[in-house]
């Protein structure tokens, strides 16, 4: 009951904040709207006193009365909300907001100690409700009545929901929807089988004309007809029937994701419910006149974006009230209106987040500012005069900047923007500011909808694939081998007009060497911030996908360089990089003269023969065992995850040997190499058996199959499997 309580209290001061900001904001604004928020405000504070009674809470009871009677007098024009009774009204908001946060065993002790200024506010607001002179005295207030206004508009239902079970209900959506693209190659191989069997039926009716049969013959022959046409009848049905479920499970995983996805959104008012208070208080404090306006409250913004987004609005509000907007005086001396304006505004565009603010205010002076940077010696005097307008507000981000002229307890120590900046970053967002002298100033923030969902460059690196979000890469590039230039041991490249350090991603990330699929060409991705920037040599480049992000196990800590996980549309699982952390990682190795010079592994190796290995087993601790084995002895090597995956891959790839378990789901090893021994194009494709299986009549078995090899697991202690491997092909 408590916890309802919590929830109520929350609800309601939300309302009584919201309401009575807006009265005061417009004092002679339309009637009917005035006596509509009235209304408003009279129920949030009876919901408070009904909720405050069940829960045993007097004092709250009593608080929640006194302005429950205020509203009610002020609906009846008994009295006028004004800025006093308004500034009264907020303490006993403020003190609903510090008792619905106090912790359940702390309540008791917390309001023994309120008693005395909880009286001194009881008293001053009763004395707000109290009617003037030769007015007529008001009456008790009347208990709201149950009905709600059919006029109002009806809050949503909503429920709370922990954020650890939420992220595991989208990661769970995720990974439905990766199921349902693994349907439509499954259904492909029936609709092989089903060829296969009509092949089947057209050669026996062949054999019924062509052979000469004794009549028992014949008879088993039309026995055979029959139940092939009886198999193709009941393969026909089941093929249709499994394409039409396939099509209605991947719309429905298709739907769940999106809503799982919509679930993890929040509107923006919910990030900036406590925006108009904060404004009114600070701008009370300063003596200035305020006013905000927030467009776009409804636009959906991720949970977490808008949790980051607090603090940076947050500190550009104040900054933009005690530095940007002018005194009355100083505004209506310069043909202003003595009420300044702060705009908040959020919308969706180009499938991107933009958040503006901005205010109508002085704006930055650019000399000034120019003048700030040589002082503190970010810049030589005469780069400072040739900085742009751009280069320049891009100095309002620095750690520490700030043009105050003194420092006070509410601003101009030079903290928030670079704060800004940083949280605009670690999202992979842009964030820059435009200034009117005279006029005003703009922030701009350009973010992604979600963190849930990124759009990423998959790679491979050691024969791993990685994925970096498109967001933080700069470009893209293939470098030429003969461009590649070396000073103090450190190399580099020179990528439109600039030079560019260049590190394998093996080195950062402690991988072994391998080689580039060519040999004269290095794929690299182009990354950093505006002071420095790095190209990443990786091994291939793999496409583009949208991935849906996976937290690691928090038991694992921070994983270097690694910010997350995420799974393909394939099933494959992948590490997300963590670009900050990996341009870190080069900033340390560079530090420490440990960056390797660029010597490509290919030269004299024969990587253009590197002979290309797939390795087929559902166990992953034994895929993987195999993978490194004979990456580390130079072959290149695919996975499959079973015996279908496995033929799938086999007919659509370019493989010189194959390696399979034996017991997998769907397709066992032995039938997966029956297949390939019977395909006219991989007939002649060599097989190995890894199996745990030692009997002799599993081994005859195999070997039977066409397999070339039969090895026991065991056989990762020494080198048979490398031995055999090499026997094959070489």
């Amino acid at each position: 009951m408590l916890e309802l309580f919590r929830m109520e209290v929350e609800t309601q001061t939300a309302a009584l904040n919201d309401n009575l900001l807006a009265l005061e904001s417009e004092p002679e604004g339309d009637r009917a709207i005035a006596a509509k928020r009235l209304e408003t405000l009279m129920r949030a504070a009876h919901s408070i006193k009904g909720a405050a009674r069940i829960v045993g809470l007097d004092p709250a009871v009593q608080i929640a009365h006194v302005m429950e009677d205020y509203f009610v007098s002020a609906q009846k024009g008994e009295i006028r909300l004004d800025s006093q009774a308004t500034d009264v009204l907020l303490q006993g908001v403020d003190w609903f907001g510090r008792l619905g946060q106090c912790p359940e065993r702390e309540i008791s002790q917390w309001l023994a100690q309120q008693a005395d200024p909880l009286a001194d506010l009881i008293a001053a607001i009763s004395n707000l409700a109290s009617p003037a002179p030769d007015a007529p005295d008001a009456p008790d207030a009347p208990d709201a009545p149950d009905a709600p206004d059919a006029l109002q508009p009806q809050p949503q239902r909503v429920v709370r929901v922990n954020a650890d079970n939420l992220e595991q209900f989208v990661a769970l959506a995720g990974e439905a929807l990766v199921e349902a693209n693994w349907l439509p190659s499954f259904i492909d191989t029936l609709q092989h089988l089903k060829q296969q069997q009509q092949r089947l039926s057209t050669r026996l009716e062949k054999l019924q004309q062509e052979a000469h049969l004794s009549p028992l013959g014949r008879q088993h022959l039309a026995e055979a007809q029959t139940i092939a046409r009886e198999c193709q009848t009941r393969l026909s049905d089941r093929w249709e029937g499994l394409e039409q479920f396939s099509r209605r499970f991947g719309q429905l995983s298709e739907n769940l994701y999106r809503e799982a996805i919509a679930s993890q959104m929040r509107p923006f008012a919910d990030g900036v419910g406590g925006f108009p208070r904060m404004v009114r208080d600070l701008a009370k404090q300063l003596d200035k006149r305020v006013k905000l306006e927030i467009e776009g409250q409804d636009t959906r913004v991720d949970r977490d974006i808008l949790e980051k987004l607090e603090a940076p609005l947050t500190q550009m509000l104040r900054n933009a009230i005690v530095h940007g907007i002018e005194s009355p005086a100083n505004r209506q001396a310069g043909g202003k209106p003595e009420t300044g304006l702060l705009r908040l505004k959020a919308s969706h565009r180009a499938g991107m987040l933009f958040i503006t603010v901005s205010d109508d205010g002085c704006g930055i002076d650019l000399e000034r500012l120019r003048r700030s940077i040589v002082e503190k010696q970010l810049a030589t005097p005469d780069l400072a005069a040739r900085l742009s307008e751009a280069e320049l507000m891009e100095f309002l981000f620095l750690p520490g900047f700030s043009t105050a002229d003194r420092v006070t307890e509410i601003a101009g120590r030079g903290v928030g923007l670079d704060i800004a900046k940083s949280m605009v970053q670690e999202v992979g967002g842009v964030l820059r500011a435009v200034s009117s002298p005279g006029q005003g100033l703009e922030f701009h923030f350009q973010l992604p909808l979600t963190l849930s969902v990124i759009r990423a460059l998959l790679v491979e690196i050691a024969g791993e694939a990685y994925a970096f979000n498109l967001a933080r890469i700069d470009r893209v590039v293939l470098v030429p081998q003969e461009e590649i230039r070396s000073s103090e041991n450190r190399p580099y490249a020179v990528i439109n007009e600039e030079n560019i350090s260049l590190v394998r991603a093996q080195q950062v990330l402690e991988l072994p060497e391998t080689a580039p699929d060519s040999p004269d060409c290095f794929p690299t991705i182009v990354l950093g911030d505006r002071d420095r920037r790095y190209g990443i040599i990786v091994d291939r480049f793999l496409g583009e996908r949208n991935l849906v992000v996976r937290p690691l196990d928090s038991r694992l800590g921070k994983v270097q360089d690694i910010s997350a996980a995420a799974i393909t549309e394939e099933g494959l699982p992948l590490l997300i990089v963590d670009v900050a952390d990996l341009v870190r990682s080069i900033d340390r190795l560079i530090t420490e003269g440990n960056l390797h010079l660029l010597e490509n592994p290919a030269r004299g190796t024969g990587a253009n023969q590197q002979k290309r290995i797939l390795v087929v087993d559902d166990s992953i601790a034994v895929r993987e065992m195999e993978r490194k084995l004979l990456q580390n002895h130079g072959y290149r090597v695919d996975v499959a995850v079973d015996g279908m995956e496995g033929w799938n891959a086999l007919r659509a790839g370019n493989y010189d040997l194959a390696i399979t378990d034996i017991d997998m789901p769907r397709m066992n090893g032995i039938e997966l190499i029956r297949l390939i021994k019977e395909h006219p194009s991989l007939k002649s494709l060599p097989a190995i058996v890894v199996s745990y299986k030692d009997r002799q009549e599993d081994q005859i078995a195999g070997l039977n199959a066409g397999a070339d090899y039969y090895l026991t697991k065991s056989s990762f202690h020494d080198n048979s499997l490398l031995e055999a491997v090499a026997d094959l092909i070489g």
